[in-house]
Order: C-alpha cells, then sequence, then structure tokens
C-alpha cells in the first residue's frame, strides 16, 4: 500500500515534466527533426549505465531486438511529428492531438489482433472527433500553419502508438528489462532520425550556444529518462481508471503551459473541445488497458 501512496504523485510529476518538455521544443534553436535525434542520442548512453548499475542485460532474441529498434524508429518519428506540430499550433494542441495514439491503438487491436469495438469506445471515438472539431476550427481561420500543425500532431499519434505495438512485440517474444529496452529502442531511434535531420534541419541541427546544449541535455536526460522512468514505475501500482485519469495530467499541463506561460488565444469553444477530447482519451484509454 505504501508504494500505491508514492505511486499517484509520482505519476503526475512524471506527466507534468513531460508536457514541460514542449517549452525546450519550442524555445531551444534546433530544428524539429534534429532535437528529436538529441534527445534519444542523449536518452541511449544514460539508459546503458542505468542497465549496467542494475545489472540488467541486453535482449538475447534477434527478433527481440529487430522489434525494440522498430519500437525506437517509430517512436524517432512520433517526437519529430510532435515537434513540428508544437511549432505550428502550440504545445497544448499538439500533445493533446498526440493523445489520440489511443485510438490508432484501437484501430490496430482491430485490424491485426482480432480485437472488436463495443458502444463505449466507439463513443468515445465520436467525442474526439467533436473535440478536435472545436479546437481547430477558431485555429484554422487565423493560423496559416493550422492544418500542417493539426496532420503533424495526429499523425505522432499513430507513431507513437507503433511504437507501443512492437514494445509489445518485444515483450512477447522475450521479456526484457526496462532499461535495455529503453537503451535499445533510443539508439534506434536516435540512428533513424540522422538522415532526416540532415535533410530537413541541416540549418538547424546543431545547438547554437552553450544555453541550448544545456536545453537539449536537459530533454535528453530529464524528458526521456526522468520523466519517463516515473511514468513507467508508476502505472503498475494503480488501478486502470486512476492511471487513465492522471496520464490525461501531460496533455492538460501543456494547454495550461499554452495558454498561461506562452499567452497563446484559447477561447471557450476550443477549451470545450480540449475538455470533449480529454474524455475521449480518458475512456479510450480505460478500455485499452481494460482489455
Amino acid at each position: 500500500m505504501g508504494k500505491q501512496n508514492y505511486a499517484v504523485p509520482l505519476l503526475l510529476v512524471g506527466c507534468v515534466v513531460f508536457g514541460l518538455g514542449s517549452l525546450i521544443v519550442k524555445f531551444v534553436q534546433v530544428g524539429p527533426y534534429a532535437v528529436a535525434f538529441w534527445r534519444l542520442l542523449v536518452a541511449a548512453p544514460v539508459f546503458w549505465l542505468l542497465m549496467r548499475r542494475f545489472g540488467q542485460k541486453l535482449p538475447q532474441s534477434r527478433r527481440a531486438v529487430c522489434f525494440a529498434l522498430l519500437a525506437g524508429v517509430f517512436l524517432a518519428f512520433d517526437l519529430a511529428l510532435w515537434h513540428e506540430s508544437i511549432h505550428a499550433v502550440g504545445p497544448g494542441i499538439s500533445t493533446l492531438l498526440n493523445s489520440l495514439q489511443i485510438f490508432f491503438l484501437s484501430a490496430i487491436g482491430v485490424a491485426f489482433y482480432g480485437e472488436r469495438l463495443n458502444r463505449l469506445q466507439v463513443a468515445s471515438l465520436l467525442l474526439a472527433v467533436a473535440g478536435v472539431a472545436l479546437i481547430g476550427s477558431p485555429e484554422f481561420g487565423h493560423n496559416g500553419r493550422a492544418v500542417w500543425g493539426f496532420v503533424s500532431g495526429t499523425v505522432s499519434g499513430a507513431m507513437l502508438a507503433l511504437s507501443m505495438v512492437f514494445v509489445r512485440k518485444t515483450h512477447e517474444v522475450e521479456r526484457v528489462a526496462l532499461f535495455p529496452m529503453m537503451m535499445v529502442l533510443s539508439a534506434g531511434g536516435a540512428a533513424a532520425l540522422v538522415l532526416p535531420a540532415l535533410w530537413f534541419d541541416g540549418g538547424a541541427l546543431y545547438p547554437a550556444g552553450w544555453r541550448d546544449v544545456g536545453l537539449v541535455l536537459v530533454y535528453g536526460v530529464v524528458m526521456q529518462c526522468f520523466a519517463w522512468g516515473l511514468i513507467a514505475y508508476a502505472i503498475p501500482l494503480l488501478s486502470l481508471s486512476v492511471t487513465g485519469l492522471l496520464l490525461l495530467s501531460e496533455p492538460v499541463a501543456a494547454l495550461l503551459i499554452d495558454y498561461f506561460l506562452l499567452g497563446k488565444p484559447i477561447n471557450g469553444w476550443q477549451w470545450a473541445g480540449a475538455g470533449l477530447t480529454l474524455v475521449a482519451i480518458y475512456l479510450g484509454s480505460l478500455k485499452r488497458r481494460a482489455g
């Protein structure tokens, strides 16, 4: 029971810190693909050190290694497209769109695992569509990059869902400990982003100064390692309903950061849309985790 008492604040801290990472993306003078590359490149040796410190072993199966690397590739493009969306429509909306990954997981479950959508899942999907429409309608009226922001944010959710699927497939082949799994995943993701970062962000590949170097290191160590570690530690200790509800603190934190710290105008219809989308994500997350 003691661990469960600690799990709630740990999960909240992890989600809020994750949301704060969007501020680094917003202000660091590094391109969207490049900052994703640096984040994963910084995280890989940190996870390797943690793996050595706690005596955890790399996966022995080649298939497990391949699946973990593929999980990293999809995570890499999830991050890069989420970063693109942050620059286009702001941290709040982009993180909300990225959280729609739960519905892509449901679609993958139907298509490849023989799962069926029940009434609650269908209702949550319709709520999410309505919520995103309410959020987007004012944005399209005054933001020339809104279309790209919504497309990249939504596709980032699909990439995150595919990353989760390959994490699952890795564990189906071989039960891999946390730190080795994340080390292989981070290394694979960084390798996958070398060419895209050079192609798309050739003029903004490296941090512009020591300030940006520090921000990139914080992004890799704190957001990719520390925050993710807190979330991964806390989730198994909590009930499914509490977990699904608390995970919503990440898009909520990003939306509040967008409004209060970055001064982004968000009207009443957009707040209502955000509320509908959060309810939809919660219901979708609950059913997915329960299934």
